[in-house]
């Protein structure tokens, strides 16, 4: 029997050229999409682990399957320390991750599904010093060699700006540092999409919205989407060329095109995301439980023929199915960050309909350890584990061994030195031990700017530093330049600017939802001698009080030198009030060489307090 042909799949395939398409979807307006379930409809019971069938297919049926992983982050090496494990399970690191992902393509080749693998952003960016120090070019390189096909761009991938961002995908040397891994960047064979991302000189995406497989003669299409709150969360001096739309209307308007074409089973790459929350107090790695986040509305409204949604940004795993506006179930998964996990997600098409018939999502951990005879991980020190050689795979690892060998000498360098683990976890009141010891470092590095207060966000502390992690053979205790660019790879500048008494008590109380135009809670760290008190059942502008600088309370009407870095002080994570200040200088270096020279000041650094913020409710 021959096989039907979509005269609208034909004409898609003669879209020679983006540009061709962009212009076609140009002309349609953005159209939300209504959804005819209520609340009530959308219960807990449909948060549930997924397997979702769409009815009986209508004839023969293709089967395929999509390898999924998000938030990446430039993690070459295997995390260390807290990070290291995944339910306790040590896991992650490029060469095991280009292990995994060719076993579970060979098992889905085995039961004749043909793969692609995809990705939802922040493939790069807030990145360690072996792909950092080349502009996470390394990533980009290694990417390739794993075998990723698409992805959407996350939040992440503008941190050093769109022109940058264009350049990954294009290639060539950095504009300011040349050629630094000594040849010339070749650019993303993968195709990075950014639907949402969109121009304000020709109201087009800067990147391809959209790409498309066929499987077995049926097509399936992809749309790529970052988060709509994007420009809160990057530093605003990178992205003024750009907007960044609805995802849900985003999603339909390129999704509706892809459907106009024939193309009737739709994944959407999406970076943003949710989290199960307890109980369990630790949730299955596969599971879906009390599920709740920012995706969920989003799913909501799409159009049925988004069968899955590859989510992420909350650096959290599930396995979930949602309601979208149809009341059908969407397949939704998450496979939280740094390569430690893979999403297996085998599906088939009704070869008639061009439909999704099933699809089934399980997470799989990228195991790199060595089990011992009783069942426990083998660990040369508490918290350090054992590599499995037996797991590595030799392309992945030469290739990036020339970027550890190259950037060796920098990262193993010894700059001071911890007298116990410095974590970056918030306590009750969201300040962390971290936090308090880089606001203190930022002030230390200010004084002669006049600087009295430091402020962190908490977005910016990427990880917390282990008293026994020895990433260059250095003693327990000792810190390298590498772990403290793993805690601070973003390179900001450090500024200081003055302040009234007033706007400091503005920019804590915007800390809150419902101030300012604040949309997320965001409690940042303080340096030592600023302390406060906050309740969130308070109005929005009346939640903080008792704001004293070294035991003197703030005047409203008096000035005081405030230091951020660079992303704050633009307004960045929502603190437009920052943006206000006058005096700004800058200091020397980045905001990793504050936490270096604080760390190799004197004596080992203890953990910050966390004490300076007081919660009342």
């Amino acid at each position: 029997m021959s096989r039907p042909r979509s005269r609208g799949w034909a004409a898609l395939r003669h879209l020679a050229t983006p540009a061709l398409a962009l212009a076609v979807i140009a002309t349609i307006p953005m159209a939300t999409t209504t959804s005819t379930t209520t609340t009530a409809d959308r219960s807990a019971a449909a948060l549930a682990p997924v397997t979702v069938s769409y009815g009986t297919p209508a004839a023969a049926t293709v089967k395929g399957n999509f390898l999924s992983y998000n938030d990446f982050h430039g993690a070459i090496d295997p995390p260390t320390g807290s990070g290291a494990v995944v339910n306790g399970t040590p896991a992650g690191g490029v060469e095991y991750l280009a292990t995994w992902l060719k076993k579970l393509r060979a098992e889905a080749a085995a039961e004749g599904r043909k793969t692609t693998t995809v990705g939802a952003g922040d493939l790069i960016g807030a990145s360690p010093l072996v792909s950092a120090a080349f502009h996470d070019e390394p990533t980009i390189e290694l990417m390739d060699l794993v075998g990723l096909d698409i992805s959407s761009v996350g939040n992440h991938e503008f941190d050093e700006g769109v022109d940058e961002l264009i350049r990954m995908t294009k290639g060539g040397c950095h504009p300011v540092d040349g050629c630094k891994a000594g040849h010339e960047f070749a650019g993303a064979k993968f195709n990075y999409l950014a639907a949402n991302t969109v121009s304000k000189r020709t109201g087009l995406p800067v990147l391809p919205p959209v790409d498309l497989r066929l499987v077995d003669g049926v097509p399936v299409g992809f749309v790529g989407l970052t988060l709509k709150g994007t420009p809160r969360i990057v530093n605003p001096a990178g992205i003024t060329s750009v907007e960044f739309s609805d995802e849900v209307e985003t999603a339909n308007k390129w999704g509706g095109l892809l459907r106009s074409f024939g193309v009737k089973s739709l994944v959407l790459l999406l970076h943003e995301g949710g989290q199960q929350s307890a109980p369990p107090t630790t949730p299955g790695i596969s599971d879906c439980a009390n599920f709740s986040g920012p995706v969920v509305p989003i799913v909501a409204g799409l159009r049925p023929e988004f069968g899955l949604v590859v989510s992420g940004h909350t650096h959290r795993f599930y396995s979930c199915s949602l309601p979208n506006s149809s009341g059908a179930q969407t397949v939704v998964t998450s496979a939280g960050s740094n390569g430690q996990l893979i999403t297996d997600i085998d599906y088939s098409i009704d070869r008639r309909s061009g439909r999704f018939a099933e699809i089934s999502a399980r997470n799989v951990i990228v195991e790199n350890g060595v089990r011992d005879a009783d069942g426990t991980w083998r660990q040369t020190t508490p918290g350090s584990y054992v590599r499995n050689a037996a797991l590595v795979d030799p392309q992945a690892k030469a290739l990036a061994d020339t970027y550890r060998t190259a950037v060796a000498p920098i990262a193993n360098r010894v700059v001071g030195a911890i007298t116990a683990d410095i974590v970056r976890d918030n306590q009750p009141n969201q300040e962390s031990p971290l936090g308090d010891v880089i606001a203190d470092a930022q002030l230390a590095w200010t004084r002669d700017n006049g600087a009295q207060i430091a402020l962190m966000n908490p977005g910016g502390v990427r990880a917390s530093l282990s008293y026994a992690a020895s990433s260059g053979g250095e003693a327990p205790g000792q810190i390298t330049y590498g772990e403290a660019f793993t805690v601070q790879p973003f390179n900001n500048l450090v500024v200081t600017q003055t302040l009234t008494g007033a706007q400091l008590k503005d920019v804590l109380e915007q800390q809150f939802v419902g101030f300012a135009g604040q949309t997320s809670q965001r409690v940042l760290q303080v340096s030592a001698g600023l302390t406060y008190s906050y309740d969130t059942r308070l109005s929005a502008g009346q939640r903080v009080s008792g704001l004293s600088l070294n035991g003197v309370p703030i005047d409203p009407a008096a000035s005081y030198r405030v230091t951020t870095n660079d992303f704050l002080a633009n307004g960045g994570d929502g603190f437009t009030t920052l943006s206000a200040g006058t005096g700004r200088t800058t200091a020397n270096g980045f905001d990793v060489d504050a936490l270096v020279g604080y760390l190799g000041a004197g004596a080992p650094v203890a953990p910050g307090p966390a004490n300076r913020i007081t919660r009342l409710g």
